[in-house]
């Protein structure tokens, strides 16, 4: 499996944003949800119509992605089979590398080595991202109800 290949990512900027946000409601408003693939119309640089049929799996991706960059926000898509380096993995959890090799060396992240190098499967990272969030999740919830029972204004 290989890395990820690395690309340049910026933020959209404000036309690519509205055209985003224009984008991300007329397709949401004709998306049908019924069919395998989806016939849409592309109009080339000389405004000649042509027709492309696509999978509706890959119509809803779309969907996010113009969701994601009308709030703004830089994408970039990572097939589920994708390996990751520590920094890749890092930045996608919003930690340190070391911190991420810490992870890695106490069995709470699975990886496996490609030489000498740490490799870190995106499915992995994802279901330890949601591991994580949950019980970020659970301690809050449990913090907001020992404030509510110790009476502390939360209310």
């Amino acid at each position: 499996m290989p890395a990820i290949a690395q690309s340049k990512m910026t933020l959209p900027l404000a036309r690519e944003v509205q055209a985003a946000v224009e984008g991300q409601r007329a397709l949401a408003a004709y998306l049908s949800t019924h069919v395998e693939t989806q016939h849409i119309q592309i109009l080339d640089a000389s405004s000649q119509a042509h027709q492309i049929e696509l999978p509706t799996s890959a119509l809803r991706l779309l969907l996010d992605i113009l969701a994601e960059l009308s709030d703004g926000n830089a994408v970039k898509v990572v097939p589920v089979h994708a390996e990751l380096t520590t920094q890749e993995a890092a930045d996608m959890l919003n930690v340190s590398r070391p911190h991420l090799v810490k992870l890695l060396e106490d069995g709470q992240l699975a990886f496996h080595r490609t030489g000498k190098h740490r490799r870190v499967r995106f499915a992995d990272l994802m279901a330890f991202k949601e591991r994580r969030d949950k019980a970020s999740q659970d301690a809050m919830e449990a913090l907001a109800q020992q404030a509510q029972e110790l009476g502390m204004g939360y209310e």
